[in-house]
């Protein structure tokens, strides 16, 4: 078989399977856009080194792909993203009845060193929304996404994808639509209900008919994820921040904070709508002052003796 036929063999089981997660899975675009991205790579080696079709791909063949990756210089998460792009990939493979096994399946990356990304402190949050001149419409606005992305915890595309009828002031509540299309309701805080209900007022002068997004520019559309971006990191510089503001800080935030007060890990996963919990524990953490006063106060064998 010559490498090109090879090749676009290959590719088309690649965009069966893409298809598949938009369609039947409901995967955002920005998550299909990474699986294409690593399984490139895997299409690129198995052409270069004549693997003809996905059967002859075997747990060693898969080693090699591992170590190619780390002698280019690619960080171990992100090996072990394409590692998890590819198993999904041969799960999907053994439901279409084309391989019998995942070679995959047993295969994971080497550990890299992981740093927690900096956390915004409730003084900073404070700092950040608190005591702000608020003298024009797009600044009200601005404040609205800010609150909503620290009160309830919203991914990045969850608050652009936010239609109106995803809205409940009265209940204090916002139905969000996740990864994997997985629907949650999440409450809406006191200070964030405020800054939505004074948003709504200049919404209906900016609107254009059928528009349904909640947040929308001047010109009556849907604000874009580059657009939010770019409105919070000039938030963040003109309320003196030292860190760079993105979503993620935010989402970050809402979720140390949480479990800092309530130590309901299970809680913090459901409002976040982590399908796993160790994802919840990457993404949130106690600083070990804290989980050491929450010991001494708790243990058996460390409570004081009074």
């Amino acid at each position: 078989m010559d490498l090109k036929r090879m090749e676009e063999e290959q590719q088309a089981w690649v965009n069966h399977f893409f298809t598949h997660l938009q369609y039947e899975r409901g995967l955002s675009a920005r998550t299909i856009a990474s699986y294409c991205y690593d399984l490139a790579k895997v299409v690129a080696f198995c052409c270069k080194n004549k693997i003809c079709s996905w059967k002859e791909l075997d747990a060693q063949k898969v080693r090699a792909i591992v170590v190619a990756c780390h002698q280019i210089g690619l960080s171990g998460r992100s090996i072990q993203r394409l590692l998890s792009a590819l198993r999904s990939f041969y799960t999907y493979l053994q439901r279409e009845g084309l391989v019998e096994d995942n070679p995959a399946q047993r295969l994971y990356a080497p550990k890299g060193k992981y740093e927690l990304p900096h956390v915004l402190d409730v003084d900073q949050v404070a700092q950040l929304l608190d005591k702000t001149n608020l003298s024009s419409d797009l600044l009200l606005r601005d404040q609205a996404i800010l609150e909503l992305f620290y009160s309830s915890g919203l991914r990045l595309s969850e608050l652009v994808s936010l239609n109106m009828r995803a809205l409940d002031l009265n209940a204090a509540l916002v139905r969000v639509v996740g990864k994997g299309a997985k629907i949650r309701e999440v409450p809406i805080g006191r200070r964030a209900k405020e800054a939505l209900a004074r948003w709504f007022l200049i919404r209906l002068t900016w609107v254009e008919p059928q528009e349904e997004a909640v947040f929308i520019s001047q010109q009556g559309r849907r604000l874009s994820s580059r657009a939010i971006q770019k409105r919070l990191h000039l938030w963040g510089l003109r309320q003196g921040l030292d860190v760079a503001l993105h979503p993620h800080r935010l989402r970050h935030a809402f979720a140390t904070h949480l479990l800092e007060s309530s130590g309901d890990l299970r809680a913090v996963q459901e409002l976040l709508g982590h399908a796993d919990i160790s994802t919840t524990q990457v993404y949130t953490h106690l600083d070990f002052q804290h989980l050491a006063k929450i010991y001494d106060q708790a243990h058996p064998r460390a409570r004081k003796k009074y």
